[in-house]
């Protein structure tokens, strides 16, 4: 990846999953302590921030450039002013969560792709975040099979970025549900990232895989006061607050 570079040293020795869940038999933490947690849809923490109209822009126009790339991908991400209620029952505690919404709005070459609705909430006061659930429809507005949400058909929660316990190898169940098992490692930290938006230091190197699909990994960088600036060949173009979300064609 050409768009970072890794600093000499890294953090070693911290190899171990989140100190405040239960780790799977493929180490990834997968009970979390849901209990301890007052939700809020606002707040977050400084790698992912859940504040109504703030928008991140992507797109891989200087792959395409390079000629690294064949068709011109963007993406807005968009905190919705919107929030949703999400109830369901996990181990014997029954839970109603109010989230926010956050939109993922990816176009290929001007044509819409795929709009997602993202349900998020913010565990106070560890100001961990966690995902509840997201609705995903096609370019032509037809749902997608990965959509999921906490309390159907066994679905629970995921970690989407941790606050506390930030380490250097830390593994998590970013989704639980059966169609989506995204799970995060964080695979690089300190990193300095150069992207079209700016230059950012301090940064974490996440590498995303699901055993829904073996051998399939990939690689997203967060930036502090930020948030995402990379997604595979995707790079942060620019931040706005109190944007208004791209239009979405009935």
């Amino acid at each position: 990846m050409t768009a970072f570079t890794r600093p000499l040293i890294l953090l070693v020795g911290a190899l171990a999953p989140l100190l405040a869940g239960t780790a799977a038999a493929d180490g990834f933490t997968k009970q979390f302590p849901l209990r301890a947690c007052d939700f809020k849809p606002y707040g977050g923490n400084a790698f992912f921030k859940l504040k109504p109209g703030r928008q991140l822009y992507l797109s891989n126009v200087r792959c395409v450039g390079e000629n690294e790339c064949d068709e011109l991908e963007e993406v807005w991400i968009t905190v919705l002013p919107e929030t949703r209620l999400i109830e369901f029952s996990q181990d014997g505690h029954s839970y109603s969560v109010r989230t926010r919404v956050v939109q993922e709005f990816e176009t290929a070459d001007g044509e819409v792709d795929e709009i997602s609705y993202n349900f998020f909430a913010d565990c106070n006061p560890m100001n961990d975040v966690y995902y509840f659930g997201e609705e995903v429809f096609d370019g032509e507005g037809n749902p997608e099979d990965d959509a999921w949400l906490a309390g159907v058909d066994g679905a629970r929660p995921g970690l989407i970025m941790p606050d506390r316990a930030f380490l250097l190898g830390s593994k998590y169940y970013q989704e639980q549900a059966p169609s989506a098992k995204d799970r995060a490692r964080h695979s690089a930290l300190g990193l300095e990232i150069e992207v079209p938006a700016g230059v950012f230091r301090n940064c974490v190197e996440i590498t995303e895989t699901s055993p829904l699909e073996p051998g399939e990994e990939s690689i997203k960088v967060y930036c502090p006061n930020v948030g995402l600036v990379i997604d595979e060949e995707l790079e942060l173009i620019a931040v706005y607050d109190d944007a208004e979300p791209p239009e979405v064609e009935d």
